[in-house]
């Protein structure tokens, strides 16, 4: 401890990624801290338990190659559970797998694998498995579609190998313009590109979202595989604060005011410290501090269906590129991540961006019916959860490393202070975790300059 006059020496208030992510750094450094969480459990991607099943909040997809994954202890042995082979396309009226030749085809793999998912043992790709994937998909396409896969990965296998400072270097615009100068037919633009960007941005028209941002999502895309935390969004944050401390993290204490040396609670009074560190949402950041910038966000609804039988035995990601309803992707989750369903049910995990239509179960079930080519009467919608700020937008010039240090013994985190991603949160606790240590004249042992803008 710096002083023994205060209850802790960093209070970080949220205890959402970002939050705990900073807890991990500083107590890492012999720093001791106190997470304050309003919410009666950590994490505001929580997964509600109902009636056996695990039913996430927000239909936010990871990637493998998130680099915070690896450098978070915490988080190292998290069981990823991959969609795969990849990536399953609904265009011109039929399913195509398009991902057999995309994802993690042309890098690593890191991260925990799910056992009996296909998914290939050690860290690295193996060279003569990937050519074998590739020539085997490119001999069963049309040759229209050789071509175009021939193309996808060559674009792909060109983006994963850019370093992180070319890819910012480039010029910037939305990401829907971005799209088309990539030299790719406008059918595996509008086929795939498109809808595996507003997947994993959050943003379905890609005209308020960054291209650098778009770049950047796609690149992971190209280095890792898409994936999910088994048994829910929620895993992360439980295993960041079990982490931590005993006694460090205190749910259900909702702040009030903030200063540089204390924090006011309803059900504590003040809490006295050295630095305090706002890991909140950034509208309750704002609250806290005025004159905070607050972004605009996306909204996203999330819906969780149950069926007498799974409509497709195969733990892929369904993109809807043509767009016959509002739902973006779905996915068979119990084949995914069996733990999300007890007892061998079935739960179909829907994602609708941008406000949902009125009659949003009847044209979810409609269109579920056409991308799994099954009845979906008999379907039982479990839940609905909409979030109007669910991912910060990121609008072109955008600043993919906001300031994290408002002043001494003031900073600030979370995905909108970097890009709307979890490795997003994840990087912002890192950032303002060195941010504090150099105030308080500590150095981490991992030096600075390894803060590289990886995203």
């Amino acid at each position: 401890m710096l002083s023994t006059a205060h209850d802790a020496d960093v209070v970080i208030v949220g205890g959402g990624i970002a939050g705990l992510s900073a807890a991990h750094r500083l107590t890492g450094a012999g720093v001791t801290v106190s997470v304050l969480e309003a919410a009666p459990v950590v994490g505001r991607t929580a997964t509600v338990q109902l009636d056996g099943f695990r039913l996430d909040r927000t239909g936010r997809l990871l990637c493998t190659s998130y680099p915070e994954l690896r450098r978070t202890a915490a988080l190292r042995d998290a069981d990823l559970r991959m969609f795969s082979p990849g990536v399953l396309v609904h265009s011109g009226g039929r399913l195509q797998r398009t991902g057999e030749v995309g994802g993690a085809r042309w890098g690593s793999v890191h991260g925990r694998r799910s056992a009996g998912r296909g998914a290939p043992p050690g860290g690295q790709g193996s060279g003569s498995g990937v050519a074998f994937s590739v020539a085997r998909a490119l001999a069963s396409a049309p040759r229209p579609r050789q071509l175009d896969q021939a193309r996808l990965g060559a674009s792909l296998a060109r983006l994963a190998a850019t370093p992180v400072d070319r890819v910012l270097a480039r010029p910037e615009r939305s990401a829907a313009e971005a799209l088309y100068g990539r030299g790719l037919p406008p059918r595996t633009v509008h086929g795939f590109l498109r809808p595996l960007l507003s997947a994993l941005l959050g943003d379905p028209e890609l005209t308020s979202t960054s291209s650098r941002c778009a770049d950047l999502a796609l690149r992971g895309y190209a280095r890792g595989r898409l994936c999910v935390p088994a048994g829910g969004a929620a895993t992360l944050p439980e295993l960041l604060a079990a982490g931590l401390p005993a006694g460090s993290v205190r749910t259900g204490v909702k702040v009030t005011d903030v200063s540089t040396t204390s924090v006011t609670t309803e059900e504590y009074g003040q809490v006295h410290c050295r630095s305090v560190l706002l890991a909140t949402g950034a509208r309750a950041a704002a609250e806290l501090l005025p004159g905070l910038r607050v972004p605009s966000y996306h909204p996203v609804t999330v819906l969780h269906h149950t069926a007498p039988e799974s409509p497709l035995r195969d733990p892929s990601l369904v993109l809807d590129a043509d767009r016959s309803g509002p739902v973006s992707h779905t996915a068979v989750m119990s084949e995914v991540d069996p733990s999300r369903a007890s007892d061998g049910r079935v739960l179909i995990s829907s994602t609708v961006l941008g406000e949902p239509p009125e009659d949003l179960d009847r044209r979810v079930r409609r269109q579920l019916a056409t991308l799994y080519g099954r009845p979906t009467d008999d379907w039982e919608l479990l839940a609905v959860h909409y979030d109007p700020e669910a991912v910060p937008a990121m609008p072109a010039p955008h600043d993919l490393r906001r300031p994290v240090r408002v002043l001494s013994g003031l900073y600030v985190c979370g995905d909108h202070r970097d890009t709307g991603t979890v490795q997003g949160a994840l990087f912002s606790g890192r950032r303002a975790a060195h941010a504090i240590l150099n105030d308080f004249g500590i150095r981490p042992g991992t030096a600075a300059a390894s803060l590289t803008a990886a995203a």
